[in-house]
């Protein structure tokens, strides 16, 4: 008898524990829903400004690109042309001057020419 009364108290006992427990299982559901619902409505701006900055940024860019560096590389492209052009102007001009450099001109002296002193240099000795 004494047995059977503590099995009746272990059965509402366990019986309450599950009550209990199913309760605490639906009060988790319901705040993992407004969890998400929060999330949700709190994602939202930042997903819609992140959107706006990500236009802003394109569109800058794009002006940047346009007003400043599409001139710069075509500055840059026209000046390095130039600079090719003279070279090769002066490479033309050494060659048909027959390889001798302007201030060697200018004395009359080349260098295979060891009968004419450059300047700088002193007459041989005697």
């Amino acid at each position: 008898m004494v047995s059977a009364t503590v099995r009746d108290i272990a059965i509402i006992l366990v019986a309450i524990e599950i009550l209990i427990m199913n309760g605490l299982l639906i009060v988790l559901v319901w705040q993992v829903w407004r969890l998400i619902k929060m999330i949700g409505a709190e994602i939202k701006p930042v997903i819609k400004d992140g959107q706006e900055t990500v236009g802003t940024v394109k569109g800058s860019a794009e002006f940047v690109s346009s007003s400043f560096i599409s001139p710069l590389i075509s500055a840059s492209s026209r000046l390095a042309g130039l600079r090719r052009s003279a070279q090769v102007m002066k490479s033309e001009l050494e060659s048909s001057m027959g390889g001798v450099a302007p201030s060697q001109r200018r004395s009359g002296a080349a260098d295979g020419d060891p009968s004419q002193p450059r300047q700088g240099d002193q007459p041989p000795p005697s």
